[in-house]
């Protein structure tokens, strides 16, 4: 059964939308989708000419129908496919390149003819380029239009290339790309933007429109404002996927992070009756305070009915009954002993005070993300007396910067020789790793050697971190999940041996709670699959006798941080712990002064934290409880 949330039509939506749970189970019904086209077109004896797209959204359909191929027989003899885009320029061998990407992904993985794919080229000379487009969209034509048009969307709303400013009626053309489009694309150039082609050939607007049927894909928060733009605002240049609103047969297909800015998920009240429980309600007047600029105590019975809160303020009778239930939830989330409090009363605490000490694990995904998302809180623990342990789930090797690593190997090299340490070994490992990296060209991916010599620099750095919180080092775990070690931005799946590694930790420890980054919004990030093999192991672990007394509290990496509605533990930072915080930060240098995977976000790391931490503590002022120099949030999964 799908896990699509159904809804009735939306009067705000003037783009049909189906939100799904997990981007894996929206991607399985589009890979259907187009499946059943190309069994109909072949059983008329027909083409089915396909419009497909790059990125990381459409991956998972990709593997799905590679998989409905192999197990089921899925033939693509009969599919002629275009591709919207492809960097300019860019060799069509070159890791980054659309071609490497789609013959990776799909095309050596089908039984699609040679002939009956088309990508634009991205060596072609300049001066051929007009004509090549022209010849492009020709093709199209020529076999009666794109029957299906796969898309994705960027974090500024192009379609394929055309970004902000593409008129309705764009051709295919060699198009200069916006700045956040460079920066969003940065890790898969090694993270330097100068790396980052400057230019695209991209299909035109107007030929993505002429599909018969055009679905757009979106995963994660980080797409939510253009998809609430583009299915509920009004058309505009300045966000070219809303131009699909003229398409008479479109779908967007989003998972719930991206979503969330919809009406119906954010204010679901306006759009439908709801049944109010404590979420909701929760949710609904945090909501309602922040809009109108007032602390909750304030809100009045003219506010809820006013708002849309109507039936809300029915069920309660008196806005003052609402506003006292909502301000004691947020009130008892706040809490200075993330571990529990000895000898307190436990009521409505966000944590218990038994056992007076607790064994903690804190898995952090990267080196970094323990002191970067929660390094408060980890000092708290610490301070308080609890045995705590830190699990660095991957080695983090890809986000070192090749300067950082020769640095790191001149460094041994010379330590060697200074204090007359002969070890031939050693010496050829790094000397041989130092000549790849001076010699080493855009294409070509780390060898084993630079790898390990980039995982011991994070190695370091996060046993420093333990140090300066006050942790033993061996408190300090590195698990080298395989699923990371691939020595490229895709990771593989995660294994059975992600899974075991996680669980035999968990086992060994026996924690009362876990901390675990809880992003999961990116279906396909290194959050997201560490996170898959924590649940996964304690699922696995759940009729254990101890863990029948661990909490598992989720955290929120350096991107985003939870909504105000849905923090279950606040933990409190004064000024002095946030400058404490700041010098743990510090501890991770190779991730300092210009990091391989910044983002399209130019401030490091421990300014987005600070500032995410800043605003958390804002919100629960305004929303009228005590003024705090900063907060980390967390929510319990309750498995």
């Amino acid at each position: 059964m799908s896990n699509a949330l159904f809804k009735e039509p939306i009067a705000y939506e003037k783009i049909p939308t189906r939100i799904f749970n997990d981007p894996r189970e929206a991607s399985k019904s589009v890979a259907h989708e187009i499946a059943d086209l190309i069994k109909l077109k072949q059983q008329e004896g027909e083409k089915c000419v396909l419009g497909l797209a790059t990125g990381s959204s459409p991956k998972t359909v990709y593997a799905e129908l590679v998989r409905m191929h192999r197990e089921e027989g899925l033939s693509f003899k009969n599919v002629v496919s275009f591709n919207l885009d492809e960097y300019y320029p860019m060799e069509p061998d070159a890791i980054q390149s659309y071609w490497r990407f789609m013959k990776e992904q799909l095309f050596d993985l089908v039984d699609i003819p040679k002939e009956n794919y088309f990508l634009p080229l991205g060596d072609i000379p300049q001066n051929q380029i007009e004509d090549f487009c022209r010849s492009y969209e020709a093709k199209i034509d020529d076999l009666g239009g794109l029957d299906f048009q796969l898309l994705g969307i960027g974090g500024n709303g192009h379609i394929g290339f055309n970004e902000p400013g593409s008129l309705i009626n764009s051709k295919t053309r060699l198009m200069m790309l916006d700045h956040s489009t460079r920066a969003a694309a940065v890790m898969d150039f090694g993270g330097e933007l100068i790396k980052v082609p400057k230019k695209a050939i991209t299909m035109g607007v107007s030929k993505i429109l002429h599909a018969k049927r055009v679905v757009l894909l979106a995963w994660g928060e980080r797409k939510a404002n253009m998809i609430a733009d583009a299915v509920e605002g009004s058309v505009s240049e300045h966000n070219p996927s809303s131009y699909l609103q003229s398409h008479g047969n479109v779908l967007f297909v989003v998972d719930t992070a991206a979503a969330s800015d919809l009406k119906r998920m954010k204010s679901p009240w306006l759009v439908e009756d709801v049944i109010w429980d404590s979420k909701l309600t929760k949710k609904a007047v945090c909501s309602l305070a922040l809009d109108l600029k007032k602390p909750i105590l304030k809100l009045t019975n003219k506010d809820y009915n006013d708002n849309g809160l109507s039936d809300l303020l029915a069920g309660y009778g008196q806005a003052y009954e609402i506003n006292i239930e909502v301000f004691n939830q947020l009130q008892h989330s706040i809490t200075g002993w993330p571990g529990g409090k000895p000898n307190a009363d436990d009521t409505n605490r966000p944590e218990r005070a038994l056992p007076e000490r607790k064994r903690v694990i804190i898995f952090s995904p990267h080196p970094d993300d323990d002191i970067i998302s929660m390094g408060g809180t980890f000092q708290r623990l610490v301070d308080q007396g609890h045995e705590v342990h830190v699990a660095y789930q991957t080695s983090g090797n890809i986000a070192v910067s090749d300067d950082e690593a020769i640095r790191f190997i001149d460094f041994v090299v010379d330590f060697n020789r200074q204090f007359g340490i002969n070890n031939d070994e050693t010496a050829t490992i790094f000397e041989n790793a130092k000549s790849f990296l001076q010699n080493k060209k855009d294409s070509e991916l780390d060898t084993a050697e630079v790898r390990h010599v980039k995982g011991l620099i994070r190695k370091g750095e996060a046993k420093n971190t333990c140090r300066f919180v006050g942790i033993p080092v061996e408190n300090a775990h590195f698990l080298n999940m395989p699923f990371y070690e691939t020595g490229q931005v895709q990771k593989a799946p995660l294994g059975k041996m992600d899974i075991e590694i996680t669980k035999d930790l968990i086992e060994k420890i026996k924690p009362h709670q876990i901390y675990a980054a809880g992003d999961l919004a990116d279906p396909h990030g290194t959050h997201k699959v560490c996170l898959d093999a924590i649940m996964e192991a304690v699922t696995h672990l759940k009729h254990k006798n101890f863990m029948k007394d661990c909490w598992v509290w989720l955290y929120r990496g350096a991107w985003a941080e939870w909504e105000i509605h849905e923090i279950e533990m606040a933990v409190p930072m004064s000024p002095d712990q946030v400058i404490q915080k700041r010098l743990g930060i510090f501890k991770h240098q190779s991730q300092k002064d210009g990091v391989v995977f910044q983002g399209s976000d130019a401030r490091e790391f421990w300014q987005r934290a600070e500032e995410r931490n800043g605003v958390t503590a804002e919100l629960y002022n305004k929303l009228g409880l005590a003024e705090y120099e900063a907060m980390e949030a967390f929510v319990r999964w309750k498995y």
